[in-house]
């Protein structure tokens, strides 16, 4: 199954973004990201899931991976929640496609 990765309406001047499906598993031994759970990508965090750390530490991962700065990934849906909706500003779906291999 593919990745659920969903367009952002764009404004005039603004740059590209997208939706992004994740499953969080904090507390791991080893941060990376796994693979794909159904639709969404799985990424695991050695942070703890206190005072968001789980969350940050995930933000990081995926910013690295998909070569941008850790403020363009946020979480915006599942804060308190191992499955989220990250928001990714500056790519489009298909090139956050193509940076993660999904």
């Amino acid at each position: 199954m593919r990745v659920k990765i969903e367009e952002e309406a764009k404004s005039r001047g603004s740059p590209p973004a997208c939706r992004l499906s994740v499953k969080v598993v904090p507390g791991s031994r080893k941060s990376q990201i796994v693979g794909v759970l159904g639709d969404r990508l799985k990424i695991k965090v050695a942070a703890p899931p206190e005072d968001g750390r789980a969350n940050r530490a995930m933000c990081e991962l995926l910013a690295g991976a998909l070569g941008i700065s850790s403020r363009g990934v946020s979480v915006i849906a599942g804060l308190t929640h191992p499955e989220k909706t990250v928001r990714v500003e500056g790519l489009t779906g298909p090139q956050v496609r193509t940076r993660l291999g999904v």
